[in-house]
C-alpha cells in the first residue's frame, strides 16, 4: 500500500491534488489521522525520553553526567536529523513518503529499545552501589545496541518531526480564503497543544508504568502505540491533499551559490535594471536588496549567451532565477534569530537533571499519592497547554485590538518574551537547587546520593512551570516566524530549524556539562558529580542563568537588524521552477524571461 502511494505521488505535478484525482482531499476529515498519528508518536517518544535517565543509571551502570551527555547527543541527534528529512522531503519524496518511512524506522528503534529490556544479556549485571558492590560496566556490545535503538528512533523523529505539522498544514491552506492566516495560526496553536496533551500523557501514564509494572512492559506499550501511530496514518492516506516535491529546491541552493560566485567579478546593476532572469508567471520578477551580492546569480548579461532559443538559462550553474536567489536569501536572512534559540533549547532539553533532583525529595503531592520523578516536567507541559489555549481564544482578541495585528504579539516579541522568561526559569532553578543541597547536607546525606530529603519535590513546580511559559511564547513564535517567511515548498524546512535549533541546544548542553565536569573537578568531585549532594548544581544553573542572559541580549540586536517580518511575502505558490520550465520547454518559439520596468 505504502509502495502503490509513492508511485501515485510521483506521478503528480505541482498542480493541486484536488485536481489531479478528481476528488475534494485535506480539509478538517484529515485531521484526526494526521493529529492521532502525532500524538501517538509523541506519547511513544517522551515516554522513552522522560525516564530514561534512571534507566541508563540504573541498568547501565552509567554515572549522571555520563547518561546526560549521552541523552543530550540522542536529543541532539532527533533534532537534527529533521533538517535532512525536511530537505528530502520538499525536495525529493514529499511529506507524505518521509511521515510514512518514518514512522516505521522509530517503531523499528522502540522494538530494539524494548529487546534491551527483555533480554539479560542486553545490559550489564546489576548492582546496588549500596551493598558496596563493585558495578560493571556495560561492553562495547551492549553499548552499541542500546545506540544503535537511539539511532533508529532519531533517524525516524528525522521523517516525522519536520513533515507532520507541515503536512497538516497542507490540507487546510486555502490562499483565496481571506481568514486563512487566522485558520493557519489556530491551526499551530493547537496542534501544538495536542502535543502538550500527548507528552503529558507519556510523561504521567507511561512513566507510572515503568515505574511500578518495570522496563519491559514500560518499553513495550510505547512499541505498541507506535505500531497503532503507523496504522493510523497510513489508513486515511486516501483522503490526503500531498503537494509534490520542489525536486529543484536543493540543488537550487547551490547553484545560486556557485552562479553568484562565477559572476563575481561583475558589478550589480543600477536600480533601472531590466534584465533579471525570472520564468514566465513567475511573480518574482526582481530581486530584493538583501544580500544584493547573491543578485549576481540571477543576472542576464547576454542573452545570446546566457539564454537558449526557448528562453532558458543555457547553464543552470552560471544563471538562476530570481526565485531561487530570493528562497537562499530568506534562508541565510532567518538564521541570526535563529541562532538565538540555540540557548532556550538548552534549558528545554535538560530532563535528566531534574529527574534526578527530584529523586532525593519527597515526591508525595498528596499525603497517599507519590509521583513519579520523571512526570514533575508535567508542569511546564500543563503550562504550555493552558497559555496556548488561552492566548489563541483569550488574549489574542483582546491585544490585537490595541497592536492592529491579528495575531496579538508580533512573531519576534514573542520570541523575544520566551527567551526572557528562560532567563529566569534558570535563576530559579538554581535557587531552588541551592536550597534542596543545603537540606541534605543539614540531612547527614552528603556522601549519601539516594539520601531523600524532607523538602518537598514541589519546589521543582515553578521552574517547570517558566520553562513550559518559554517554551510557549519562544516555539511557537518562531515556527510561525520561519512559516510565515519562506514559501510554501520551504515549509517543511521552516518547522525543521526549530528541530535544528533544538539539536544545536542538546550539543551545546552536552559541552557544558563535559567542560564544567572537567574544569570544576576537585578531589574526584565536580560541581556536575553523580552525587547532587556533593556537587554544584546550583552553580550549573547559574551559568545556564548568565549564558541565557548574553543570548537575550544578542537576540535583540539580531531583530533589530532583520526588520519587520509582519509583511505578507509574494511566493509562486501555484508553481515551482520546475514545472515552469517544463510548460516553457513545451512552447516553441515563447520567450520566458520576464524584464521588470
Amino acid at each position: 500500500m505504502v509502495a502503490q502511494e509513492m508511485m501515485d505521488i510521483s506521478s503528480e505535478k505541482a498542480k493541486p491534488t484536488e485536481e489531479v484525482t478528481g476528488k475534494k482531499l485535506g480539509g478538517l476529515r484529515t485531521m484526526p489521522f494526521i493529529i492521532s498519528n502525532e500524538t501517538f508518536e509523541k506519547v511513544a517518544s517522551y515516554g522513552l525520553h522522560a525516564n530514561m535517565i534512571l534507566y541508563l543509571m540504573n541498568e547501565y551502570n552509567l554515572g549522571l553526567a555520563t547518561g546526560t551527555c549521552i541523552l543530550f547527543l540522542w536529543t541532539a541527534a532527533s533534532n537534527f536529523t529533521p533538517i535532512m528529512g525536511a530537505f528530502l522531503s520538499d525536495s525529493h519524496l514529499g511529506r507524505f513518503r518521509v511521515i510514512a518511512l518514518g514512522s516505521v524506522v522509530s517503531l523499528l528503534g522502540m522494538v530494539v529499545l524494548w529487546f534491551t529490556a527483555i533480554f539479560p544479556h542486553a545490559r550489564p549485571l546489576h548492582c546496588d552501589p549500596k551493598s558496596g558492590d563493585k558495578c560493571v560496566p556495560a561492553s562495547s556490545a551492549q553499548l552499541m545496541l542500546l545506540f544503535s535503538a537511539f539511532a533508529l528512533m532519531s533517524i525516524g523523529s528525522g521523517g516525522i518531526k519536520p513533515c507532520s505539522m507541515a503536512f497538516g498544514a497542507d490540507q487546510l491552506h486555502k490562499p483565496e480564503n481571506p481568514k486563512n492566516a487566522r485558520i493557519l495560526q489556530s491551526f499551530f496553536n493547537w496542534y501544538y497543544a495536542s502535543v502538550g496533551i500527548s507528552v503529558m500523557i507519556a510523561v504521567t501514564v507511561i512513566v507510572y508504568i515503568q515505574v511500578s509494572a518495570g522496563w519491559v512492559v514500560g518499553f513495550g506499550v510505547p512499541a505498541g502505540l507506535m505500531l497503532v501511530s503507523t496504522i493510523l496514518f497510513l489508513f486515511g492516506s486516501f483522503l490526503y491533499v500531498k503537494v509534490p516535491a520542489n525536486k529543484n529546491l536543493s540543488a537550487g541552493f547551490v547553484q545560486v551559490i556557485a552562479a553568484a560566485w562565477k559572476n563575481r567579478q561583475f558589478d550589480l546593476p543600477t536600480k533601472n535594471f531590466d534584465g533579471w532572469y525570472s520564468l514566465k508567471g513567475s511573480k518574482l520578477v526582481t530581486p530584493t536588496n538583501k544580500l544584493r551580492y547573491l543578485n549576481k546569480a540571477c543576472m542576464i548579461r547576454s542573452r545570446e549567451k546566457d539564454l537558449g532559443p526557448d528562453g532558458l538559462a543555457i547553464d543552470e550553474w552560471s544563471l538562476c532565477t530570481v526565485r531561487q536567489v530570493e528562497e537562499l536569501k530568506v534562508l541565510i536572512s532567518v538564521l541570526p534569530i535563529w541562532s538565538s534559540s540555540i540557548m532556550i533549547a538548552v534549558i528545554i532539553t535538560q530532563h535528566s537533571i531534574p529527574v534526578v533532583q527530584a529523586t532525593t525529595m519527597d515526591r508525595h503531592i498528596f499525603p497517599h499519592l507519590q509521583m513519579p520523578a520523571a512526570s514533575f516536567s508535567l508542569f511546564g507541559i500543563l503550562t504550555l497547554t493552558i497559555w496556548v489555549a488561552l492566548y489563541d481564544r483569550v488574549l489574542v482578541p483582546l491585544i490585537s485590538k490595541y497592536t492592529k495585528r491579528p495575531r496579538g504579539l508580533s512573531f519576534k516579541q514573542r520570541i523575544g518574551t520566551g527567551l526572557a522568561i528562560s532567563c529566569l526559569a534558570m535563576a530559579v532553578a538554581s535557587e531552588v537547587e541551592r536550597r534542596r543541597r543545603n537540606t541534605a547536607i543539614q540531612e547527614g546525606f552528603a556522601n549519601n546520593k539516594n539520601g531523600v530529603t524532607t523538602m518537598s519535590a514541589k519546589w521543582l513546580v515553578p521552574q517547570h512551570c517558566l520553562i513550559g511559559l518559554a517554551e510557549a511564547f519562544n516555539a511557537i513564535g518562531q515556527i510561525e516566524f520561519y512559516y510565515s517567511q519562506f514559501p510554501k515548498s520551504m515549509s517543511s524546512i521552516a518547522v525543521a530549524l526549530l528541530s535544528l535549533g533544538f539539536g544545536m541546544g542538546s550539543l551545546v548542553g552536552s559541552l557544558i556539562v563535559t567542560v564544567m565536569n572537567n574544569v570544576t573537578k576537585k578531589g574526584g568531585v565536580s560541581w556536575v558529580s553523580s552525587n547532587l549532594n556533593q556537587g554544584h548544581y546550583d552553580y550549573y544553573y547559574l551559568v545556564i542563568t548568565i549564558l541565557s542572559l548574553v543570548n537575550f541580549l544578542y537576540y535583540l540586536l539580531c531583530s533589530r537588524a532583520y526588520g519587520c517580518c509582519e509583511d505578507k511575502k509574494i511566493w509562486d505558490e501555484g508553481n515551482d521552477d520546475e514545472d515552469m520550465k517544463e510548460e516553457e520547454m513545451a512552447k516553441s518559439g515563447e520567450h520566458s524571461v520576464f524584464f521588470s520596468a
